[in-house]
């Protein structure tokens, strides 16, 4: 990779250009969530090649990465970097490091140009490279090495604690570190995949005795993911000035929750089977180049709050203005043919804590971070009812019930529910990026043997 730097960043700062437009006339339309100033990457299959292997979203279509660069489209990558897109997963691409992922975004972005002919007008290359995306198949992104869950939106961290402790909503450390826990990457799934309805140990209401089957109290949490592409040496914390530096792109993340098995199993140590047996991320990676435009000082504090100990201190740190949205299909909405019902929408940019600090507070102790880990910012809560993220908050315990559109109500979730979150972000004088959805479906629970 001998351009230089300053030459790789005029080519970034054009492939974000707004008045930039693709030969594939799809990703030109201004609702759409993969322009070309888009460009995420992901792991599919087609009809023809059932072996996973890298892609990038552009409009309705798939570019086949391996046969982009086995039809000679991608002289301009080296052959390692090219070779990191006959894969499984896009951890070894991951691993190339910001250099290789941007090289890789500006060559992409010109061959997927208007004026340029290379592949447009080639229509062998055109029949092996591009894949529909209804005809592709999507698998999970990254393998994903550790997941770290945290809780970084003041309004969630206060509606929850309001219901239980409403003296004291906000446990002591609350303010002056973000909150998280250990999560479990082996169910970590993507977008698509059916949720089995987990059981579990609960204690019911006014009874003496516990009792085991399935979770009654089945939740979701809108949130939002960074996968680390740039790894850190053990026994070195990441500066919070330099955190984002190790983050590859972000995805949506819907944290299934079973609040039953939550109440009863998270004191002293927190969750864990309630959270363990499901977490599903949306297949596309929207990379930090393509969310620069909406970056915002952030994120918000206020004179109340105290002051952040220095290695959480950062006056330049970041904030993102993604859109996001929840919506719910019953079974019986979906055999009436009724669309989706909105649920809740809210703004990732209410969060409390950033990715920066999150980064800097999971790696102050010297833990190191790895090509392929995920975390997660906890749900995503604003500070109106409709931007509240999860049905727990929604419904406020179930205490005000949503009515859908086919006339029935949800304190929590039944069987056959369809969750469909999405993300997109947009201003004026940049092109709308999207995320694409992360859906899921609830199973009934699973015969006991």
């Amino acid at each position: 990779m001998t351009m230089t730097d300053s030459k790789l960043q005029d080519r970034l700062a054009a492939a974000l250009d707004p008045a930039r437009r693709s030969w594939i006339e799809t990703a030109n339309d201004p609702d759409a969530d993969f322009p070309i100033q888009n460009l995420p990457f992901g792991v599919f299959t087609r009809p023809d090649h059932d072996v996973p292997r890298v892609g990038v979203a552009i409009g309705d279509q798939v570019l086949d990465m391996a046969a982009a660069g086995d039809c000679g489209l991608l002289g301009e990558l080296p052959a390692h970097v090219r070779a990191s897109f006959d894969r499984r997963n896009l951890n070894d691409f991951m691993d190339l490091g910001r250099q290789a992922w941007q090289l890789t975004r500006v060559v992409v972005a010109d061959l997927l140009d208007a004026e340029n002919s290379s592949l447009r007008t080639d229509d062998a290359a055109r029949a092996i490279c591009l894949v529909k995306a209804s005809d592709a198949t999507m698998c999970m992104p990254v393998m994903i090495r550790d997941y770290t869950d945290f809780y970084a939106s003041l309004h969630h961290a206060t509606n929850v604690g309001s219901m239980f402790r409403p003296d004291n909503p906000l446990m002591p450390n609350w303010l002056h570190l973000p909150v998280g826990y250990h999560g479990r990457a082996s169910s970590i799934i993507t977008s698509g995949t059916q949720i089995r309805r987990p059981r579990g140990q609960t204690m019911p209401p006014d009874a003496e005795h516990p009792v085991f089957g399935p979770s009654r109290l089945l939740d979701y949490e809108l949130e939002v993911g960074f996968i680390i592409g740039t790894p850190s040496d053990m026994g070195e914390p990441v500066p919070v000035e330099q955190a984002l530096d190790h983050v590859f792109g972000m995805v949506i993340v819907n944290d299934w929750s079973s609040r039953d098995v939550q109440k009863w199993e998270y004191q002293p140590l927190g969750p864990f089977n309630s959270k363990n047996f499901a977490t599903s991320i949306s297949p596309w990676i929207v990379t930090l180049e393509a969310l620069q435009p909406f970056m915002i000082p952030g994120p918000p504090r206020s004179d109340e709050h105290p002051e952040q100990l220095d290695y959480l201190d950062h006056e330049d740190d970041r904030a993102i203005d993604l859109e996001l949205e929840v919506l719910i299909s019953s079974e019986k909405m979906r055999q009436d043919g009724n669309e989706p019902m909105r649920i809740s929408i809210g703004n990732y940019k209410h969060m409390h804590w950033s990715m920066s600090q999150m980064i800097a507070h999971h790696t102050s102790t010297g833990c190191n971070l790895a090509t392929g880990d995920m975390m997660a910012s906890g749900t995503v809560s604003g500070p109106e009812p409709e931007s509240r993220g999860c049905l727990l908050e929604r419904t406020w315990r179930g205490e005000h019930p949503i009515e859908l559109t086919d006339g029935t109500e949800r304190k929590f979730l039944r069987d056959m529910d369809e969750v469909i979150m999405r993300g997109w972000c947009s201003r004026d004088g940049a092109t709308r990026i999207g995320f694409g959805e992360c859906t899921g479906m609830i199973l009934p629970a699973a015969e006991q043997s």
